[in-house]
Parts: structure tokens; C-alpha cells; sequence
């Protein structure tokens, strides 16, 4: 005797919910093992930037 078609749709349905959970969980687990420290981000000296000035003849923007 086949399965009503609801029947095998619900079981389908919560394998495939069951599959994804166990994919994010390993995602997380290999994320967590490659990223374990997230390197920080030097701080940007203002004061060693060049200015920019524009050429009056070219249009230009350079350096100063």
C-alpha cells in the first residue's frame, strides 16, 4: 500500500529541514575553526595622508 501523498510530502519536508540543520551547524563549525580570530584593522593616520590639491591648468587633483 503507497503513502497518501501528504504523508510522503511531510516526510520529505522535515528530512530536508533535518538536512539543513545539519549543514548550518557544520557550516558554523568550520567557520568558527577558520575565522577563530578576526585580525583588527590598523587605525588610519590622518596625518600621514597626502592632500589633494586640484591643478588649475590641467584639472587634475594631485598630491601636495
Amino acid at each position: 500500500m503507497p503513502l497518501p501523498v501528504v504523508l510522503a510530502w511531510t516526510i520529505g519536508a522535515a528530512g530536508a529541514a533535518a538536512l539543513a540543520r545539519v549543514l548550518v551547524k557544520e557550516w558554523q563549525r568550520v567557520n568558527t575553526t577558520l575565522h577563530a580570530q578576526e585580525p583588527v584593522p590598523e587605525k588610519v593616520r590622518r596625518e600621514a595622508l597626502p592632500t589633494l590639491r586640484r591643478d588649475p591648468r590641467t584639472g587634475i587633483w594631485r598630491p601636495d
